[in-house]
């Protein structure tokens, strides 16, 4: 099932938003964020196909709230979440990063996540208990031990709740540098690789960690949320916190300094 699920994202991705990107028709959704074709092209041949794979309903984020959260409510033994573009202004404005996202959720947890960036084709999964991968190549791709001066950080600051973190995240951070690249999906599969170190958001939807946070976990991750240490605890899915790191030792003292400056 992987397999084909990994298979049909390249597909969806090929057909529907590749020719799109730098040649797309834009509109805004009732919050005011924007809206693409290949937002909602994405979506429709997703619904279309996924059930091929596993027979369950499936839940997008281009969906109205409601449906979103009657889908949630009524479907605990199987569940499709998909992110038919993570990164919708960049793939506006052309910057190359963004991704689709899919995840199949039982009882509450993704038992299996796919997200592939398009344009650098890279294609990150994982199964849950089977490990996480990119393009074949187990992750992560690398685990060099680090001090946390040391760190790549990827953190969001706008979604900072709290004006205290954000003020300190600015001025007082532990650590060496800081990235913001406008994809939470991508952000998750740049922490199992490697690529980022630690890990702070203040609020990912359903759909920004459904796949991700599988991936992440498979790679060995660990993981909380800004309220608490069990981050799939809580009754909140729509709207979550974040708190990551690779290795477990650079963990510990992110969120220990996370905890003493919120």
């Amino acid at each position: 099932m992987l397999n084909r699920l990994h298979m049909l994202v390249r597909e969806v991705a090929q057909t529907e938003v590749m020719p799109r990107f730098l040649d797309v028709g834009i509109s805004r959704k009732a919050d005011g964020s924007l809206l693409t074709e290949a937002d909602l092209a994405a979506q429709a041949a997703f619904a279309a196909k996924l059930p091929e794979i596993i027979d369950c309903p499936m839940l997008g984020e281009e969906m109205t709230a409601q449906r979103q959260t009657e889908l949630w409510r009524h479907n605990g033994q199987g569940l499709w979440v998909v992110d038919p573009i993570d990164g919708t202004n960049n793939f506006i404005n052309g910057l190359p990063h963004f991704a689709l996202s899919c995840a199949f959720i039982r009882n509450g947890r993704p038992q299996l996540g796919v997200i592939y960036n398009p344009v650098s084709d890279e294609c990150f999964y994982a199964e849950r208990g089977g490990g996480a991968f990119l393009n074949g190549r187990p992750l992560p791709l690398r685990n060099v031990g680090k001090q946390l001066h040391e760190a790549i950080a990827g953190v969001e600051i706008k979604y900072l709740r709290s004006g205290k973190l954000s003020s300190r995240m600015n001025t007082l951070a532990p650590f060496g540098s800081i990235r913001s690249m406008g994809s939470s999906t991508l952000d998750w599969c740049y922490l199992a690789s490697g690529r980022y170190d630690i890990y702070v958001h203040g609020g990912q939807k359903l759909w920004d960690y459904a796949a991700g946070a599988l991936i992440f976990e498979e790679a060995g991750g660990k993981l909380a949320t800004l309220e608490g240490d069990d981050f799939w605890s809580g009754e909140h899915v729509f709207k979550r916190s974040v708190i990551a790191g690779l290795q477990d030792e650079l963990f510990t003292k992110w969120l220990k300094w996370i905890r003493e400056n919120q």
